[in-house]
């Protein structure tokens, strides 16, 4: 068995998330960049940009389904992830930009967590 072919849960999983089931999240919905980071919880490879951890976005599309490369990056075997482009607002994010001007990012979805509507983009 390959790395890919693994289906054990990744031990950078952020906590309290597991190995993947079916894609939580459709086009058009809000969500949350988890604020997670090795120094507050020892070794571990994060591939989520730290400059959107915390941070709001609106998914735009599911790309489908990947091992997970924080395994992959240890040579452990390696669940399958959904992984999406996730839209965010420039501005906030630099500090710098125009009105309109957007960032799109690929995130696994184990680091995505859903807002409600009603919750202010950071």
């Amino acid at each position: 068995m390959t790395p890919a072919e693994g289906t054990s849960a990744a031990a950078s999983d952020p906590p309290g998330k597991s190995a993947f089931a079916a894609p939580r999240f459709e086009p058009g919905a809000r969500v949350l960049v988890l604020d997670d980071w090795p120094e507050r919880r020892g070794p571990c490879h994060i591939r989520t940009p730290h400059y959107l951890r915390g941070r709001t976005g609106t998914v735009q599309r599911l790309l489908g389904c990947f091992a997970s490369p924080e395994d992959l990056a240890f040579g452990r075997p390696a669940s399958r992830r959904a992984l999406y482009h996730v839209l965010f607002e420039q501005q906030p994010i630099w500090n710098e930009g125009h009105c309109g001007d957007e960032l799109l990012v690929e995130i696994f979805e184990h680091w995505l967590e859903p807002i409600e509507a009603t919750k202010k983009a950071i």
